[in-house]
């Protein structure tokens, strides 16, 4: 097998999505059509991945919450990583040592498994040489987690972590999928920016069980999803016009308020009760992100009331960020000049 790089670390933004969520399912948009208003965030996942070189008694060697030596893909128990080197077409005849890092909680609805899927596929596929473009990679990042792993997963966040960007991201009912950058200057997006606050809620799930019930329940939401995806047109009205952005905070909940309904995993009373009390103490809306259950809330909040909410909020932890442009990179690459370990 060819490499043509000795080390190769990708970075792969987190994402906030905004608007549409739940319309960027196959299941839903193949039939109704999807769109959905998101952005990334300067939040990351890294994946390192080199080449081992055959002086070990193992052949791959994979680093995340475990760490793995083992001899064979096969033996691989991260299934995004083993499904993952199989899809690129990698074996055993070289060896590869992989690491996951990242900034932000696995499994609390910032998009975290599809980031990693985008953040392995674009690394992988340096690692022997190849570049994708954008949507390639997003396509592939789609594929490995839709049909190979079978997780119940939309297709926002792949395309989310391999653009990067605030967009709106069109899904046809024919499949195809076309990524907009939403048309406002940059003072605009930084008064949007200006006017949203993070909270970790300090629990994880895993989002393809909770998004299970969810897709269950699609043909009983069609009014609420029909509803969710025409509020993305409303939301780039908003944020087009010279009106003040309150209006938007107001779409938020409006939004919130039919997400809580698609399914009952969707909400729980702990998430209830963080919302309410950032909505007493000056937040115009927000919601929980991914989908559903716990993990990261974001709320929109007047610049002269963000204090009141932090100090409501403070037992959680707040997360300060900004809007990032740059999708899926990569930040190193050593090039295998000597072709040193490659079979």
């Amino acid at each position: 097998m060819e490499v043509a790089d000795k080390m190769v670390i990708s970075r792969t933004p987190y994402r906030i999505s905004f608007f549409g969520g739940g319309t960027d399912y196959p299941l839903w948009y193949l039939k109704n059509g999807g769109v959905v208003l998101s952005t990334t965030i300067d939040k990351y996942c890294y994946i390192s991945c080199r080449l081992l070189s055959p002086f070990f008694n193992i052949k791959h060697r994979i680093v995340w919450s475990h760490i793995e030596a083992v001899s064979t893909i096969s033996e691989i128990l991260h299934p995004a990583v083993r499904e993952g080197l199989r899809f690129l077409g990698f074996d055993d005849s070289v060896g590869q040592e992989i690491h996951h890092q990242g900034d932000l909680p696995a499994r609390a609805g910032m998009g975290s498994s599809s980031a990693f899927a985008v953040g392995l596929i674009k690394a992988l596929s340096a690692l022997r040489g190849e570049k994708l473009s954008k949507h390639d990679l997003a396509l592939k990042a789609i594929e490995l987690e839709q049909n190979i792993l079978k997780e119940h997963v939309g297709s926002q966040d792949q395309v989310a972590a391999a653009y990067g960007g605030l967009n709106i991201i069109h899904f046809s009912v024919n499949g195809d999928i076309q990524v907009d950058p939403v048309p406002i200057s940059a003072s605009r997006i930084s008064e949007l920016q200006s006017r949203l606050l993070l909270f970790y809620t300090g629990t994880s799930r895993l989002a393809s069980e909770v998004a299970a019930g969810v897709v269950a329940n699609f043909q009983n939401k069609r009014k609420e999803l029909h509803k969710m995806k025409s509020m993305v047109a409303q939301a780039l009205s908003i944020l087009n016009s010279n009106k003040t952005l309150d209006d938007f905070g107001s779409l938020l909940h409006e939004s919130w308020m039919l997400k809580r309904e698609l399914s009952s995993t969707v909400t729980n009373a702990s998430v209830d009760r963080i919302y309410t009390t950032a909505l007493e103490n000056g937040a115009i809306g927000g919601k929980l992100l991914g989908a559903g259950g716990t993990g990261f809330i974001v709320f929109f909040v007047p610049p002269e009331k963000q204090s009141c909410v932090i100090d409501a909020l403070s037992q959680y932890v707040r997360v300060p960020f900004k809007f990032e442009n740059e999708g899926s990179t990569l930040i190193y690459q050593e090039h295998n000049e000597s072709g040193a370990f490659v079979k």
